[in-house]
C-alpha cells in the first residue's frame, strides 16, 4: 500500500516527548484530527504510530505520539518523516489535484498525438513546472498554466497540451 508524505519532525519540545513538524501539506489542520500516522525516513519502511495530541502554531504542527514519553525519544525520531494512507487524503476541489496523481499522466498534443509521460512536477517561484520525458528521452519542461494546458484528467491519466510544438 502507497503511503504520502505529510509533514518532517524536527525537534523535540520540553520533557515529554513532544515533538515540532513541519506539515507537508494544504491542510495542516488535518494534523488536530488525526488519530495515527506512520513515521520512518520512506512511506514504504515507516511504521505505525497513534497520535495522542496534538495542536497547531505557527505554520507547525506539534504532536505526542503514543510511546514517545521523553525527550530522549523524540530526539530519536527527528528527520524522520510522517506519511498517511490514500484514503486518509483530503478531497481536492475541483481543478486541483495531488502531485502523485499527475507523476505519469500521458501527454498528448491538441491532435490527440503522444507527446509523452509527466515524470515530475517542479515547484517553482511563478508556477509549477511539469518535468515530460518523450519517448526518445528528450526532457521538455512545460509551466503549470491554462495558458499552455488545455485539460488535465487524472481518471482518465492524460495532459492535453494543444501546441506541445512550441516546447521543442
Amino acid at each position: 500500500m502507497e503511503r504520502y508524505l505529510t509533514g518532517t519532525i524536527l525537534k523535540p519540545k520540553g520533557l515529554n516527548g513532544e515533538v515540532k513538524v513541519y506539515p507537508v501539506t494544504d491542510y495542516p489542520e488535518r494534523f488536530l484530527s488525526r488519530k495515527s500516522c506512520y513515521i520512518g525516513k520512506t512511506g514504504s519502511e515507516a511504521v505505525l504510530c497513534n497520535v495522542v495530541r496534538a495542536s497547531l502554531a505557527k505554520g507547525f504542527a506539534w504532536l505526542f505520539f503514543e510511546g514517545i514519553e521523553s525527550r530522549e525519544a523524540a530526539e530519536a525520531i527527528c528527520g524522520l518523516n510522517l506519511y498517511i494512507e490514500e484514503q486518509e487524503l483530503q478531497p481536492m476541489p475541483e481543478g486541483r489535484a495531488y502531485l502523485h496523481e499527475l507523476i505519469g499522466l500521458a501527454v498528448v498534443d491538441g491532435s490527440g498525438n503522444d507527446a509523452g509521460v509527466v515524470t515530475d512536477v517542479l515547484q517553482m517561484p511563478a508556477s509549477e513546472v511539469y518535468e515530460v520525458t518523450m519517448s526518445g528521452g528528450r526532457v521538455v519542461l512545460l509551466p503549470a498554466i491554462e495558458e499552455f494546458i488545455e485539460e488535465i484528467d487524472t481518471e482518465r491519466r492524460l495532459m492535453v497540451v494543444p501546441r506541445f510544438e512550441e516546447f521543442l
